[in-house]
């Protein structure tokens, strides 16, 4: 997505505005609280919905992270169809926390992170989720799966299921006195870096891997 928080931006000339990425970040946010109410109803058409924006904020907006030559010959993101069985609801165990990840980055230095849980997923297996613990905080889950670089898979590097810093969330859910965070892998999306290498994006670590495939959400379309 555009540049903010956890992704940082500097292609050496930064031809993108402050006004523009703010516009971004008020889209996106939008965008998501549009998709948490259609999939209280229907997550089918929340899914579609979120398809259709992205694509058109990828190939129209100044803050998009293709350039304007890739632009010229933009189709559309690479995103499976909906499939429910990827929809779950887990609630956030306490293996892990405290443990402390630092990022590294070209352009912002050192990004902290520390480990609030870790989400136990059947079939799939666990994903620690982080804390931003820099200006704006919010909660991180980027994963990596067993598609990962593979012919007609996911970007190698992994993909984001939540940050909440970019309105990337889908709510919560109480099922009796516990607490279950909505995990729905079919809005997954890659980090900005894997259409412009400007962009310098943390990533999915050693507890942030999963064995299993996981064939939804937006896959891989090579710039």
């Amino acid at each position: 997505m555009a540049p903010e928080e956890n992704e940082e931006f500097d292609d050496g000339v930064s031809t993108i505005s402050a006004v523009d990425i703010v516009d971004w970040r008020l889209r996106t946010f939008a965008l998501y609280d549009e998709v948490r109410k259609l999939a209280a109803t229907d997550p089918f058409d929340a899914h579609n919905h979120w398809r259709h924006e992205r694509d058109r904020m990828f190939a129209t907006h100044p803050a998009s992270a293709l350039t304007d030559a890739m632009k010229a010959s933009f189709a559309g993101l690479r995103t499976a169809d909906y499939d429910p069985s990827f929809r779950m609801y887990a609630p956030l165990l306490p293996e892990g926390v405290g443990e402390e990840m630092n990022v590294s980055t070209g352009t912002d230095g050192v990004v902290p992170f520390v480990r609030i849980g870790t989400f136990e997923l059947p079939g799939l297996g666990s994903l620690a989720a982080w804390r931003l613990r820099s200006y704006g905080g919010g909660i991180f889950v980027p994963f990596r799966d067993a598609t990962a670089g593979k012919e007609g898979g996911s970007y190698g590097a992994g993909r984001y299921l939540l940050d909440t810093i970019k309105g990337s969330f889908h709510g919560l859910r109480h099922a009796g006195v516990e607490q279950e965070f909505i995990l729905d892998f079919n809005f997954a999306y890659n980090p900005s870096c894997a259409y412009n290498e400007a962009w310098a994006c943390p990533l999915a670590g050693p507890a942030n891997r999963l064995a299993a495939e996981v064939p939804v959400g937006e896959l891989y379309l090579p710039a």
